[in-house]
């Protein structure tokens, strides 16, 4: 892999803290507009520069987007950031309620996201990257990075360990109770020690950022071609290259990812639980909130009561192909046709060689969403929507009210994740919750003046 010290753009170590922030796409709209209150230094100003604007603003206006470079440009200017010229890597370790994970902030080469040296799980919506694309023009930036993870390397690990026996440039516990701290890799043997092992890395996965890593190789293709035009590119241009944080498989935490359905698609909880019956569901009424540990073992909330349903067959054959839909783009290299080619082969082979048949995502999707509910593309459907699992139950059963239905799952594993982007296969929308969170604005990448 090509995983490249850059020079960073990154807040002052004094204003750290009040600059990070959870990824743009955490929020809703409402959310971002009330969290930015009373937080100017927060990066999610600049992320979703909507907040700036009256609530009735289109948030996707020319104007927006150049409210945000503006509001870069004052950071830069009042000291806040500091643009580093130094080429480093950067050492970013989070730990949380025991859990530890240390990963390195680099740039991946774009060529390697659009060859699948650097693997996919997830299909994208072209409005989702639009935004982005977007984002990154008006800033001239890439301000969040692509959470990549990669089979374990132990003398890798051991360089990183290495790297956090100094002195950390920024340290500190954020209002989530996650103490996020960084270290500057900047002495020559370190850096060139590290791009050598990054180097002996096949593969790498993307755990999550998929919009953003899409968004980041179209406005790369487009500005390849204007340099090709111009008669000016060299290949070593900063927008080559694609902001990340690299991390080791065994170090992630996946939660599970939970749906919300706002109807019962004409049923009452007697009927649903007839017809449940009769798709080959046992079903146990519980005595509290259901959160299965087995495979193809789900909680349903519906009617004030949590039910446990556990499937007959937990591996169905065939993976149910329609829930592609034509607003959906197979990105960095990928077609439309190949995403109907891979469906094809799935059933010519009673879908066995899909690994992303099983995960228990899946099963709720194909076997009761989809034929039950009539949520055929869950990327779009307004009737259903996602809980990550660290909201809890209690979250679950407000969304789903009177009329609704929640359901939870075992959460995906590392290696389902891993399995299923090495068969080239892709799993349904929000099938992973990664916790904690990685903070956006302590490392901007910058593609253009």
């Amino acid at each position: 892999m090509r995983a490249l010290p850059f020079p960073c753009i990154r807040p002052v170590p004094e204003h750290a803290a009040e600059v990070a922030a959870l990824p743009y796409d955490v929020f809703d709209r409402g959310e971002a507009a009330e969290y930015v209150e009373g937080r100017p230094l927060s990066f999610l100003n600049i992320d979703r520069p909507e907040t700036q604007f009256p609530a009735d603003q289109d948030m996707y206006a020319p104007e927006v987007y150049a409210r945000g470079a503006e509001l870069l440009h004052e950071r830069l200017k009042d000291g806040t950031f500091v643009e580093d010229r130094n080429l480093a890597y950067y050492i970013y370790r989070l730990a949380w309620e025991g859990h530890v994970q240390a990963g390195i902030v680099c740039v991946c080469a774009v060529d390697e996201f659009e060859s699948g040296v650097i693997k996919r799980h997830e299909l994208t919506r072209e409005d989702k990257e639009r935004d982005r694309i977007e984002h990154i023009e008006a800033l001239g930036c890439q301000t969040g990075p692509i959470f990549l993870t990669y089979r374990d390397q132990p003398v890798l690990d051991m360089i990183v360990g290495a790297a956090t026996t100094s002195t950390p440039l920024y340290d500190f516990a954020d209002e989530s109770g996650v103490r996020q701290t960084v270290w500057e890799v900047v002495r020559h043997d370190a850096v060139n020690a590290l791009r050598a092992m990054l180097g002996t890395i096949p593969c790498a996965y993307i755990a999550d950022g998929h919009h953003r890593a899409a968004s980041a190789v179209k406005v790369a293709r487009r500005m390849r071609e204007e340099a090709r035009a111009a008669g000016t590119y060299t290949g070593k241009e900063p927008f080559n290259y694609v902001l990340s944080v690299l991390f080791p498989a065994s170090q992630l935490t996946i939660l599970p990812y939970n749906r919300v359905v706002s109807d019962r698609n004409g049923l009452d909880a007697y009927e649903l639980l007839e017809v449940l019956s009769g798709a080959g569901f046992g079903i146990v009424e519980a005595e509290g909130p259901v959160e299965p540990r087995e495979h193809g073992v789900f909680g349903m909330y519906t009617d004030c009561t949590w039910y446990e349903l556990r499937a007959d067959d937990p591996n169905p054959r065939v993976y149910a192909a329609e829930n592609a839909s034509s607003g959906i783009n197979a990105e960095m290299g990928s077609t439309e046709d190949d995403e109907h080619r891979s469906g094809e082969s799935s059933q010519d082979d009673g879908g066995a060689s899909n690994p992303a048949n099983s995960l228990d995502c899946s099963i709720l999707q194909n076997c009761i969403l989809s034929p039950i509910f009539g949520i055929k593309d869950p990327r779009t459907d307004p009737r259903i929507s996602f809980v990550g699992g660290i909201r809890g139950t209690e979250e679950l059963e407000r969304k789903a009210g009177a009329e609704g239905v929640a359901f939870t799952m075992r959460a995906t594993s590392i290696d389902q994740l891993l399995a299923v982007a090495d068969a080239g296969e892709v799993m349904p929308p929000k099938s992973t919750w990664f916790e904690p969170k990685l903070r956006s604005g302590l490392f901007i990448h910058r593609i253009a003046k």
